[in-house]
């Protein structure tokens, strides 16, 4: 039976940092591409970014260059997003989701992904 669980959200001012993390149960997680996804309140779910299934390509929304981090650990089947100098404006629901594919091509598209986890909530405070 396949898993994804997400973990590490939490509320956090404006300006600070959360790790997200995401572990995946019965898939093959090395050999798939992986990618975080984001849902705010009243809003479509987004693609945030995306590694390739070595870690040797990562993508990212414009929204969060350059202040978030993804990355992944193929021995320990998990998948990071360091988000740093956090906003208001991220404060959503965040997915992890595994890829049908190897790469991140079209990354923000979900029907690339095969599965998925119930979400963390990250709630960041002006």
């Amino acid at each position: 039976q396949v898993q994804v669980v997400e973990s590490g959200g939490g509320l956090v001012q404006a300006g600070g940092s959360l790790r997200l993390s995401c572990t995946t149960f019965g898939l093959t997680f090395d050999d798939r591409a992986m990618a975080w996804f984001r849902q705010a309140p009243g809003k479509e779910r987004e693609g945030v970014s995306c590694i390739s299934w070595n870690g040797g390509s990562t993508y990212y929304a414009d929204a969060v260059k350059g202040r978030f981090t993804i990355s992944r650990d193929n021995a320990k089947n998990t998948l990071y997003l360091q988000m740093n100098t956090l906003k208001p404006e991220d404060t959503a629901m965040y997915y992890c989701a595994a890829g049908r594919f190897t790469d991140c091509f079209d990354y923000s598209r979900e029907s690339r992904y095969r599965d998925w986890g119930q979400g963390t909530r990250v709630t960041v405070s002006s």
